[in-house]
């Protein structure tokens, strides 16, 4: 690969925060490589950069998934360009009661939320080294600080994601590869919101959720950061929302 193109890839490219990364990042000039299981939901992300003068691509990848994981990896870097820049952004969160919580639901949510991070992110700093440069972005919550009544898979999964950037980040920073943990917390400004909790999506007008363009202005931030000032983890939230 030769050419001087630039990319950003978000893994979990969803309608909110990760699409808003990948906007953030097709701004600037970067390709925006956005993936999820299935390519069909990628095509309005992958139209809107387009259309405001972006190049964006979307695969369909099952992240759990180490075959279509190395596949991926390599077809962008081959095909398209060096990965400058990886988002991991798949959530995962559902709440149960541990009384009532199964094993199959419970290894489910940490293969989406913590063992397809460390597939990807694997995948991508192997190719990052070899350029001595990179950055590196998981997407973590409170869970992974915490874990509340209810939420024993998520938290465990949240935890593990947190734990795998903070081994990432002192084995490859010294190899200048930025890698930092992003905790959001609190209601988001999306679909979901709106329609199953309109009390908490009624507190928009007061800033009071989060609005996904400005979480993707601080992925863009970390990524732009001089390595003599790096931060590894940002928290998150509206300014009326709780510890």
């Amino acid at each position: 690969m030769t050419n001087n193109k630039k990319i950003v890839l978000v893994v979990g490219a969803g309608d909110a925060t990760g699409g808003a990364i990948a906007k953030r990042f097709a701004r600037e000039g970067y390709v925006a490589c956005v993936t999820r299981r299935s390519a069909d939901k990628l095509q309005p992300l992958v139209e809107s950069i387009q259309a405001a003068g972006g190049e964006a691509h979307g695969f369909a990848c099952d992240a759990r998934k180490e075959e279509d994981v190395i596949a991926l990896i390599e077809q962008i870097e081959t095909e398209l360009g060096p990965i400058e820049a990886f988002v991991f952004n798949i959530g995962a969160n559902v709440p149960c009661s541990i009384l009532e919580e199964t094993a199959r639901k419970y290894f489910k949510i940490w293969e989406m939320a913590c063992f397809s991070g460390f597939l990807n992110a694997r995948e991508v700093a192997k190719r990052m080294v070899t350029r001595n440069r990179g950055t590196i972005l998981f997407t973590g919550a409170t869970a992974g600080l915490r874990g509340a009544a209810g939420f024993a898979a998520f938290a465990g999964a949240k935890h593990g994601i947190r734990a795998l950037a903070q081994s990432m980040a002192r084995e490859l920073g010294p190899r200048n590869i930025h890698v930092a943990h992003v905790v959001v917390d609190g209601a988001i400004d999306t679909d979901f919101i709106r329609d199953n909790f309109p009390q908490k999506y009624a507190l928009k007008d007061q800033d009071g959720i989060l609005n996904p363009e400005h979480i993707a202005d601080n992925y863009w931030y970390l990524h732009s950061q001089p390595r003599d000032a790096w931060t590894f983890e940002l928290d998150l939230r509206p300014w009326n929302e709780p510890w």
